[in-house]
C-alpha cells in the first residue's frame, strides 16, 4: 500500500556569515537563530549547544503532546540537557547525554508522565534517535507543585 510513496525527506538550514564570529541560521520558514562563537559584544547558541537545544525541543513537544492527550497537561515543563563532549581529540564529538524533565503540576500522575517519556526517547523523538548513535542517552525525571522552586 506504500508503493510510491516518499521514504525520506530533504531538511534545509542556511548559514549566513555575519563577517566576525557569528552566522545567522534559518529555516525555509523564515525562523533565525543566531549562532557561532561568542564574543564580549554578542552572545550566542554555539553549534554543539544546538543539538542539545534541539534534544530538548523534541522531548519537550512529545510530551507535551502525549501528556495533553492524557490529559495531564503539566502548568510548566522545563527540559534540561547536558552532553558530554569529548575534548582532547578532533572532532570534538558528544559520547553521551543526560536529560532531566521537571514538570509543575497538582495532579500529573507518575505512570503518565513516565509513558510519555518512554515513548518519545524509544519512539518519536527524531532528535534522540539520532543522538543516540553517538552514546547513551539516560533520563530522569522529577514532578513538582505549582511554584515550587528546583533544588
Amino acid at each position: 500500500m506504500t508503493e510510491g510513496l516518499p521514504t525520506s525527506t530533504w531538511k534545509e538550514i542556511n548559514a549566513t556569515w555575519d563577517g566576525a564570529e557569528a552566522y545567522l541560521v534559518e529555516n525555509k520558514a523564515g525562523a533565525t537563530i543566531l549562532t557561532g562563537r561568542s564574543t564580549e559584544d554578542r552572545l550566542v547558541v554555539g553549534p554543539m549547544e544546538l543539538l542539545l537545544a534541539g534534544l530538548a525541543g523534541c522531548a519537550a513537544i512529545d510530551i507535551i503532546d502525549i501528556l495533553r492527550k492524557k490529559r495531564q497537561l503539566p502548568l510548566d515543563l522545563k527540559v534540561k540537557v547536558r552532553g558530554k563532549q569529548r575534548i582532547n581529540v578532533y572532532p570534538k564529538v558528544y559520547t553521551a547525554f543526560e536529560i532531566e524533565y521537571l514538570l509543575w503540576g497538582e495532579d500529573l500522575q507518575p505512570t503518565d508522565v513516565e509513558h510519555a517519556i518512554r515513548l518519545s526517547e524509544e519512539k518519536y523523538c527524531s532528535v534522540g534517535g539520532t543522538l543516540s548513535q553517538a552514546g547513551p542517552v539516560t533520563s530522569s525525571y522529577r514532578i513538582l507543585k505549582p511554584g515550587e522552586e528546583i533544588k
